[in-house]
């Protein structure tokens, strides 16, 4: 499966990425499981998508929980929670 993979704001500059595309494994198939491959890479990325870091995710521009699940062609979007005023 092919996915589209935006981060933004604080976490944009942690992996030094705007997007990237990926072909994911077969056992990768919710946004939680994503998060956890990410993280796997190492480095900036464990850092950056930590298990214990609040963080936003949305699968298809709609927000998503990390048992939201992935098809081939979703762009996912990872960013830091967003407060307003």
């Amino acid at each position: 499966m092919k996915v589209d993979v935006l981060y933004f704001a604080s976490l944009r500059e942690a992996v030094g990425l705007a997007r990237e595309q990926l072909v994911l494994p077969a056992d990768i198939a919710t946004a939680g499981a994503l998060r956890a491959y990410l993280r796997a890479r190492g480095g900036a990325w464990t850092d950056a998508l930590a298990e214990g870091r609040t963080l936003r995710v949305a699968v298809d521009q709609a927000m998503a929980a990390a048992e939201t699940p992935l098809r081939d062609g979703t762009e996912v979007a990872f960013f830091p929670p967003v407060t307003g005023g």
